[in-house]
């Protein structure tokens, strides 16, 4: 980890500081521009190649609500959002991200968002009447990272569904709760998003003080979007989170009733990044979705930075399950602005999924342990 004698390791294994432990020697210029003030992640658009098996696999399994639909795209949303949507699917001939998009406190925050990304030098284009149905006045850019970003404040409201117990299943989904992005140089994009106004809550780091993903924050919980290192940019996940475990429990059974146990990529298991109790599953494209509860509360200001050890075999399942390798390899292209796959780079830091034995779970690579969970496999 990067300056040991800087953090504090407690009796759940991991360390703490004040101030997120890492320096990046490629950073992104900061701009003399101000920020937007966003508010949290609101919505992604996806464009997926069948849209009649995403809306099953979105709508009649995972129970996302219908705000609009036409013959090219759909608008769904969880129960608690008043929003228009969280999730757009769009058909289109490549699977693919087109937008990570957030909401800002104000109107006036998009003109902050136009000369902040135009003293970058990213593309940057602004819609008065918005880029998709429901929201208004946006901006959207690929920012330094490759990635499509949307700002937005003005959306239609919608009936929120939290009071509509008739129609609620045992799964339900109740609110959008991340992105997860991968990006060949973690340092590099905690720095620029710390520029955007971001807080780092978490991370992977090594004693050599290799960083391997953070997970960063603008409402008061533990992310609104990861950076995890890897060929990029890319999407890793997005994710919505349910009101307890059970919820997750009941999404299983249901893929299991309905013989699709095939779209479960992993868990369900308790992150210890995070503390949530997590389940991994694949949409008929490929991308892939969260679902998620329980994590914790970060508002205040001198909340604890958390630092794990990437030998940590912990870090990412509490019980020391297995991590399959799609996990770590397995991501969705982003688009330009003008709806071009974007080109993935290759990172060179070293792989998380190396450094701890190919991630197949089954070996701990803790100081501690000298064979894996179920023996030396390998």
């Amino acid at each position: 980890m990067t300056n040991r004698e800087d953090v504090t390791l407690t009796s759940a294994g991991y360390y703490v500081s004040q101030e997120a432990p890492i320096v990046t020697d490629n950073p992104i210029a900061t701009p003399q521009a101000s920020p937007p003030d966003i508010l949290r992640c609101a919505y992604m658009e996806l464009v997926v190649t069948d849209l009649a098996a995403s809306r099953e696999f979105y709508v009649d399994v995972l129970g996302l609500y219908v705000t609009e639909e036409d013959e090219n795209t759909l608008y769904l949303r969880s129960t608690e959002e008043f929003i228009h949507h969280n999730l757009v699917l769009r058909k289109g001939e490549v699977a693919a991200v087109a937008a990570f998009s957030y909401r800002v406190r104000s109107p006036e925050e998009l003109d902050k968002a136009v000369a902040f990304y135009t003293e970058l030098g990213c593309d940057v284009r602004r819609s008065p009447d918005g880029f998709v149905k429901g929201v208004g006045d946006s901006v959207r850019v690929v920012d330094p990272l490759g990635f499509p970003y949307e700002f937005f404040f003005q959306s239609d409201h919608v009936e929120r569904m939290s009071w509509r117990y008739d129609l609620h299943i045992p799964g339900e989904l109740v609110r959008l709760d991340h992105f997860n992005q991968v990006t060949p140089d973690v340092p590099r994009a905690v720095k620029y998003m710390q520029d955007l106004g971001f807080r780092v809550t978490e991370d992977i780091q090594d004693e050599e003080g290799t960083v391997y993903a953070a997970w960063m924050r603008r409402k008061p919980s533990v992310h609104d979007t990861a950076m995890t290192g890897g060929d990029g940019p890319r999407m890793h996940h997005v994710c919505f989170a349910t009101h307890e475990k059970h919820n997750i429990l009941a999404i299983c059974d249901k893929l299991g009733a309905l013989r699709r146990s095939d779209a479960i990529e992993r868990g369900p298991g308790r992150h210890g990044v995070s503390n949530a109790f997590y389940l991994y599953l694949r949409d008929p494209d490929g991308h892939r979705v969260e679902v998620y509860t329980q994590d914790y509360y970060t508002g205040d200001p001198d909340n604890p930075v958390v630092t794990w050890d990437v030998h940590d075999n912990q870090r990412r399942d509490w019980w020391g399950n297995p991590v399959v390798p799609s996990w770590y390899t397995d991501a969705s292209l982003v688009l330009d602005l003008d709806g071009n796959p974007q080109p993935v780079h290759a990172r060179t830091d070293d792989s998380e999924m190396a450094v701890t034995i190919g991630a197949d779970g089954f070996s701990y690579t803790r100081a501690d342990e000298n064979e894996g969970k179920l023996g030396n496999q390998l």
